[in-house]
């Protein structure tokens, strides 16, 4: 049973479809999720019929996901839009990027999902010589990027194996992304780009699925790859920490 979502002034079954379609979004998004089209109708006060409708429509967009049986959970475009709000608050989170960021002298990156790519949403690094080439707004593959790959290796099993299927080394990166589950972080050695070396851990939201990731990028020819592992500990701190924000954000 959903609580908390309310019907509105107009009574059951009325008011605009921008308004159905909120009072819809709100329901699916209450706690104790996936929830069935009945509870929705319900809690958003909208007969089954229009219920039905809107959400073939949000699943189409990408806002809901749908287990083809009857029940509703909140999909990745809606899961985003609440990571990029939270991040949008940089209270906490740029100050713990900083921190990193002094406490390991390279650049810091912070990234969000969308499909199968991440976009870079916060930069901090030195201005001078050592500057990297990325910037925010760039967008990075999931599979062939450190930030990317501990995105990858936390996705749903089917979701990652449609991105993997394509590949032609899918059975290496599958290896690898195991490896990655394990220790808790990802490596770039200098494959993406030959010039930088990166490490890249994933960030949560509060169902515990990957909506992005911190990393840190590091020239590869003044930092060999076990030189920015030692960093690992901090960088796995950091993002802890900026999940934590997120969450309470979102």
């Amino acid at each position: 049973m959903i609580h908390g979502v309310g019907v509105g002034h107009g009574g059951v079954g009325h008011g605009s479809a921008l308004e159905k379609t909120l009072r819809i979004t709100e329901a699916l998004t209450a706690f104790g999720g996936p929830h069935r089209l009945a509870e929705l109708s319900a809690a958003a006060g909208i007969p089954k019929s229009s219920t039905y409708r809107i959400l073939v429509s949000l699943v189409e967009q990408g806002y809901a996901v749908t287990d083809g049986e009857g029940s509703y959970g909140v999909g990745l475009r809606l899961r985003t839009l609440a990571a990029e709000i939270s991040a949008d608050r940089p209270e906490g989170i740029v100050e713990l990027l900083e921190f990193l960021h002094r406490c390991t002298g390279q650049a810091v990156h912070l990234a969000l999902r969308s499909g199968n790519a991440l976009t870079y949403i916060r930069k901090i690094e030195n201005s001078g010589s050592r500057r990297t080439s990325s910037r925010v707004g760039t967008r990075v593959p999931l599979h062939a990027t450190a930030i990317g790959k501990a995105v990858l290796a936390h996705l749903p099993p089917e979701e990652a194996e449609a991105i993997l299927r394509p590949l032609t080394d899918r059975e290496g990166l599958a290896d690898e992304l195991r490896t990655v589950r394990k220790r808790g972080y990802a490596v770039d050695d200098a494959e993406y780009e030959r010039s930088v070396r990166c490490l890249g851990a994933p960030v949560f939201d509060r169902a515990g699925l990957p909506v992005g990731g911190v990393s840190l990028t590091a020239a590869a020819s003044l930092h060999s790859r076990a030189e920015l592992e030692r960093f690992s500990p901090a960088l796995l701190e950091a993002a802890r920490g900026v999940q934590r924000l997120l969450q309470l954000g979102g």
